[in-house]
């Protein structure tokens, strides 16, 4: 079974999004189900993970009541607030819905970088583990030491790194995000999402751009931890979903059918619907 293991629903009339502002053309309207369905088939793509967008409860029972309706979306990611004193007991409200399979808060918007790292937010972490949930890790490379920590206190933390940890495209320097990735990718348990990348690239990217990230996220976590997600919408600010797939496709051409399959589905329903007991 292949799966996008990355994608986001919106409706701007909600009002919580607050990143998606005007400036965002192509992005900045409704996307649904019935935008996404088409797109899945043409790429054999049967199932999906639906991620949030907006740093609101509301959203994710918005996302899963959609879930609830739409058959090929397998799972939600959602959010909550993991600062609040009751969090514990938000997150197993939260996770009382099968369909949810993981939490994000939004990291690359908190201006504290080291915000993960708070021994504030173990009953957080903690809760996640109780009742079976993916934390889903949106970083950029300045975080990934307070990543590093958490993953140190929490042992059995299922945890995923959203778009390859955003390396840099568009300036090309990389070094940095390099030798991050690799103390992460040290941490056996950890897996990272082959998604986002054309969006930190500029305008006139080619595989060639993508490739010098994909072949050190290879080498690093190997094709065993490696999740194919699509990102779309957002996507569609660089590429096509079918750009998308098929560069990531012929990035990946020199695995075998078995790799490949991996980590276009298999890797995904691991990680999110075993965890949470779905098959």
């Amino acid at each position: 079974m292949r799966i996008d293991a990355h994608q986001h629903f919106w409706s701007l009339a909600r009002g919580d999004y607050g990143w998606l502002t005007p400036a965002l053309g192509v992005i900045h309207r409704d996307f649904g189900p019935a935008d996404l369905a088409p797109l899945l088939a043409v790429h054999d793509i049967e199932r999906s993970i639906l991620v949030q967008a907006a740093p609101t409860e509301a959203e994710t029972a918005y996302l899963l009541d959609i879930a609830e309706k739409t058959p090929f979306v397998a799972g939600v990611v959602g959010w909550t607030d993991f600062d609040a004193p009751d969090v514990a007991e938000r997150i197993a409200t939260l996770a009382a819905d099968p369909l949810l399979v993981g939490l994000r808060p939004m990291v690359q918007d908190i201006p504290d970088d080291g915000w993960l790292a708070r021994p504030e937010l173990t009953s957080a972490f903690e809760a996640m583990i109780a009742n079976g949930l993916v934390f889903d890790a949106l970083l950029k490379p300045r975080h990934i030491a307070a990543m590093i920590t958490v993953l140190e206190r929490h042992p059995d933390l299922a945890c995923v790194i959203d778009h390859g940890a955003k390396p840099d495209l568009v300036s090309g320097d990389l070094a940095g995000w390099r030798t991050g990735i690799t103390a992460l990718a040290a941490d056996p348990r950890l897996t990272c999402k082959l998604s986002g990348l054309v969006t930190e690239a500029g305008p006139d990217w080619t595989l060639e751009t993508l490739r010098p990230v994909v072949e050190h996220l290879l080498a690093t976590f190997g094709p065993e931890r490696l999740i194919f997600g699509s990102d779309w919408p957002v996507v569609t600010l660089r590429a096509s979903y079918a750009q998308w797939v098929e560069a990531a496709e012929t990035l990946l051409a020199g695995l075998t059918e078995a790799q490949r399959i991996a980590v276009f589905g298999g890797n995904a329903a691991k990680l999110y619907l075993s965890q949470r007991g779905h098959n």
